[in-house]
This record gives structure tokens, sequence and C-alpha cells, in this order.
């Protein structure tokens, strides 16, 4: 944690929001229904493309017949997905510029569903890991996004920071549905619109730019 306390704080989804991932999440749910119903955790005629990833598993664990073995080859199914896409990758633009501004005004925290350890390796190679108090993985979350335990394994770190004062800045959906399961603002970077309404996300900023993160100071207003 920073020495320094700032009134506010926030929260940087990973994919597509600070790195260029190549991810391929299709592949990745395709993967996870294959064990699923190899496993008989799932019907063979289930529409696993209508679920992130992260869904998919907790519906597995819901289930009660989640092995601790088939769990271990789902995220070694995962981890290799996310190994591949995060290869070489590069920052979204305006990234450093638009940290190292923010890095004298707020607290930053990294908040992904991919591992721990890969994602600190990730901000390592990109050269902007030190922005960050905390790099946040799966590891520290009870349920992955779209749920809030993420974002709740975070505020406790900053009890002097309301939930008012922090922010979540992501490309998805579920960063937005998590924000709001944790009354904190979304700020959608890139965002489908279509999207966030079918699933009743409302983002108090839609951003193309990192840059406007900085000029609107939406997240300041309180």
């Amino acid at each position: 944690m920073k020495k320094v306390k700032y009134k506010y704080g926030i929260i940087f989804d990973m994919d597509n929001t600070l790195l260029q991932s190549r991810i391929d999440f299709t592949g990745m749910k395709q993967a996870i229904f294959r064990l699923l119903t190899e496993y008989e955790l799932c019907a063979y005629d289930f529409e696993w493309k209508g679920f992130t990833a992260s869904q998919l598993i907790e519906m597995a664990r819901q289930s009660g017949r989640l092995r601790p073995e088939v769990e271990a080859l789902i995220w070694e199914a995962v981890t290799e997905f996310e190994k591949r896409g995060m290869y070489g990758a590069n920052l979204e633009p305006y990234v450093p510029e638009v940290l190292e501004y923010l890095s004298h005004e707020c607290h930053l925290v990294v908040l992904t569903n991919n591992a721990q350890e890969a994602a600190q390796e990730a901000l390592h190679n990109t050269g902007i890991a030190h922005y960050f108090d905390y790099i946040v993985g799966r590891e520290q979350m009870t349920v992955l996004k779209p749920s809030p335990s993420g974002i709740h394994y975070i505020l406790r770190y900053y009890p002097d920071v309301p939930s008012e004062r922090w922010m979540l800045v992501g490309d998805s959906w579920i960063d937005g549905k998590a924000a709001q399961d944790s009354n904190i603002r979304f700020a959608a970077y890139k965002g489908n619109i279509k999207e966030m309404e079918k699933w009743k996300v409302h983002p108090v900023l839609h951003i193309n730019d990192m840059r406007e993160l900085i000029q609107s100071l939406v997240w300041k207003t309180k």
C-alpha cells in the first residue's frame, strides 16, 4: 500500500482496458464446456456461448459435484489460454501517461479474473506495474467477476476511502456488474453499449480514449 493516503481510488480491469489482450475467450469457454460435459457437470445441449468463463465455472461449483481435481483441470485450461493471450501484449493507447498522472491523485489497483502471477508478469513486462498499490487476481476472490467479491476484497484495505469515492474502469459488462453490486462507479472503456444495456449495467462514463478519464474527473465529484 502507498504511504500516501489519497481520498479517492480507481480500480482497473486489465485485459482490453490496460493491455491489448489477445485472449481467445470463446475458445476458453468452449474448453471449459468440454470438461464440464466430460465430467457430467453440464448437459451437452447447454447454451454455453451466452455465459462468461467465470459463470460456467461458478455454475459447476454451485452444483456441489465439482471435484477438486476436475476444477484443477479447468483452471489449467484457463491459464493456458491466458498465457497465450497475454504473451507480448501491448498497452492500450496513452495508458502510461494517464497512470502517471493518476498515481499522484488517487490509489490505483488492478482487478482481473486472470491468475495473479500471470497478471503481475504482464504488467511488469509492459512497464506499468509500479503504478499500482495492488494487482488483485482470481486467487484473492471467492467468486470471479461479475461477482463483487474482488472489489470487496480491495475496499477492505482502504477503510478510510468510502465506496462512493471509488470507480472501476473496464471494457466488459462483467466489470460494470461487479462495480454496481459494490456500490462504486463504473466507467466503460470502449465498451459494448448494447451488451451493457442487456445486463442492466449503467456506466457513469463511456470513454474511447484513456485520456478522457483525466478530463472528465467524474470520479472526484464527491
